[in-house]
C-alpha cells in the first residue's frame, strides 16, 4: 500500500492511498484523481521522505525552508472542520433536488413538514426565497461528499 501526499491546483493537501506505485500512475493517467475539498482534478504528488527508524536520529537543521505547498496545522485543522460540518449538513438534511425552492417555500407557509432540507436553487430562485423571509443558504459540494464514502 501506498501512502502519498497530493495537493490540488487550489492548494487543497490531503492522502491518496494506493496499491501500488503503478495503479497511482493508472489513476492519473485515467483523470480519477479529485480534490475531496473543491473536487479539481488537477492533482500533483508532493514530494515526501521515507520514515527511517534511526538509533540515532539526526537533530533538525535551523532554519530549514518549508515548501510553500505545505499546510500548516491550523490549515488542515480548518480543512477537518469545514469536512466535517458538511458531512454533518448531509446527514441531518433531506436532499429535495431542483424541488429545493418550492419545498422550502411549503414548508415556510405551513404547507409541509417542518424539516431540514438541501438541494439545488438558481440564483434568482434564492433570492426570490430571501425576499419572501426564507432564510437560504448556498454550500458548494464536492461531488466526493454528494455519495456515500466507501
Amino acid at each position: 500500500m501506498k501512502v502519498l501526499n497530493l495537493q490540488c491546483d487550489q492548494g487543497h493537501g490531503f492522502e491518496g492511498w494506493f496499491g501500488s506505485e503503478a495503479d497511482y500512475a493508472q489513476q492519473c493517467e485515467r483523470g480519477l484523481l479529485e480534490c475531496p475539498l473543491c473536487a479539481s482534478a488537477t492533482v500533483h504528488r508532493l514530494p515526501s521522505a521515507p520514515r527511517l527508524n534511526l538509533s540515532n536520529p539526526r537533530p533538525p537543521r535551523a532554519a530549514e525552508p518549508v515548501p510553500a505547498a505545505c499546510h500548516t496545522p491550523e490549515q488542515q485543522s480548518v480543512q477537518a472542520l469545514w469536512l466535517k460540518a458538511v458531512r454533518h449538513a448531509i446527514a441531518s438534511t433531506e436532499d429535495v433536488g431542483e424541488r429545493f425552492a418550492e419545498e422550502a417555500r411549503r414548508i415556510h407557509y405551513g404547507e409541509g413538514e417542518q424539516r431540514g432540507i438541501r438541494g439545488r436553487a438558481s440564483a434568482e430562485d434564492a433570492a426570490s426565497l430571501r425576499d419572501e423571509g426564507i432564510e437560504v443558504m448556498s454550500l458548494s459540494l464536492p461531488p466526493a461528499l454528494k455519495e456515500p464514502l466507501q
